[in-house]
């Protein structure tokens, strides 16, 4: 028995370790700017970082075993690539010419290969090195997959226009990156959902709910993160009801295995839990400013939510309300309570941020206001409401006028 699970160890582990990484091409996209593009055997747990006081970033590939470059050099940007093998995985460091906006590194699967792909470009207006934070923002459901069904309304369709709002104002300001896991109505296997982050290099990942109940009464919007076991008898049905569709996806060898990865992150695993924490209490928080946002638990909720088990990323779920309860189907079904969740959302994000301050961002420094950039069909009013602000204060912070705004323009808005 013991020689068997022996065996299965070194086979598991060997499934974990099997991962090599090959530099194979080196393109000038535009003015200066490069990608880089590496293969991979399968998607990797990757971290990067860059140094303010020198042009340099480094990728860790954890659990890698070896790295190549077969790709020709001819750039004036890069210096040089190196490598160092370390226990747990490949150190690969890209010494620079100047200080450069970088990005976090993507994976994509291909036939029988991942492409990790990352983009360099050069700023001599730049005094550090900078990247965009990466929110991946999961719009529950869609497709076969209604979600919970009210009157005249499907939680399906409120999660995705719910998601593209919130994406809308981090699209727009300038350091963020939003990605959707669905832009449209298809559905999405529950796995599918969490590796499909971690393959677009999510700094946050957000997964966005509205729940049904068989009494009408019960109403209100709750944040959650994972737990093996639920705060709450709420919880505990409402995590059943995410895992009545789930199937469980045959993971191919090409992808990133969550559940046989985490005991060897598990110190990692229990910093990303508190992240989630910290991340919900600050959504929470917001979502609890807005009057007109029933609250339905006051305190952060724990539940088996398989779509939040990414091993070191921030993850919660937001439940906008239950569209079983008629004041809740209301606001939900209209844009301004749609809106104000979306804002709720990004103000806590903001906040989980401004106390986190993550390296080689616009974060980093805590700044006291971000840059907004103005797009077509945007009202004063409006952006003001996403931001928490009031008109009065963006007009008077940047000295407009608020009959002559235009697409492009660049206002800053205090956080």
């Amino acid at each position: 028995m013991h020689k068997l699970f022996f065996i299965f160890l070194m086979f598991a582990n060997s499934e974990i370790l099997a991962n090599k990484v090959i530099l194979q091409e080196i393109n000038n996209t535009d003015k200066n700017a490069y990608e880089l593009s590496f293969k991979l055997d399968k998607v990797a747990l990757i971290k990067s970082e860059s140094f303010d006081d020198e042009p340099k970033i480094i990728l860790k590939i954890e659990s890698a075993k070896e790295f190549k470059q077969i790709a020709q050099n001819q750039s004036k940007l890069i210096k040089s690539f190196s490598s160092s093998v370390e226990d747990d995985g490949i150190s690969i460091i890209i010494e620079l010419d100047q200080l450069v906006k970088w990005t976090k590194p993507t994976q994509e699967k291909m036939t029988d290969h991942v492409k990790m792909s990352m983009n360099l470009i050069p700023d001599k207006k730049l005094d550090k090195n900078i990247r965009d934070i990466v929110i991946v923002i999961d719009a529950g459901h869609g497709g076969k997959d209604p979600g919970a069904v009210g009157k005249n309304i499907l939680e399906k369709d409120i999660t995705l226009m719910i998601a593209k709002e919130l994406a809308r104002t981090l699209q727009n300001t300038e350091g963020f990156s939003p990605k959707l896991i669905r832009s449209k109505d298809e559905f999405i296997e529950l796995d599918e959902r969490y590796m499909r982050a971690r393959r677009m290099g999510a700094d946050i990942f957000v997964s966005i709910h509205a729940d049904g109940f068989t009494l009408s009464r019960v109403k209100g919007a709750s944040v959650y993160i994972w737990s093996k076991t639920s705060s709450s008898m709420t919880a505990d049905n409402l995590s059943d009801q995410k895992l009545l569709n789930v199937k469980n996806t045959n993971l191919d060898k090409l992808d990133f295995n969550e559940d046989l990865n985490r005991p060897n992150f598990l110190e990692e695993y229990d910093l990303t839990n508190k992240k989630s924490l910290l991340l919900a209490d600050k959504i929470l928080e917001e979502l609890k400013r807005d009057p007109y946002t029933y609250i339905h638990k006051p305190n952060v909720e724990f539940a088996n939510f398989r779509v939040l088990k990414l091993i070191d990323v921030p993850s919660v779920l937001v439940e906008s309300g239950f569209i079983s309860n008629p004041d809740d189907a209301k606001r939900l079904s209209g844009k301004p309570g749609r809106r104000m969740i979306a804002r709720g959302i990004f103000k806590g994000i903001l906040n989980y941020l401004k106390q986190e301050n993550p390296k080689n961002t616009i974060m980093q420094d805590n700044p006291k206001s971000l840059t907004y950039i103005i797009q077509k069909g945007d009202l004063l009013s409006e952006i003001a409401i996403r931001f928490g602000v009031t008109v009065d204060e963006l007009i008077s912070q940047n000295k407009i006028n608020p009959k002559r705004i235009y697409p492009g323009q660049k206002i800053k808005i205090n956080i």
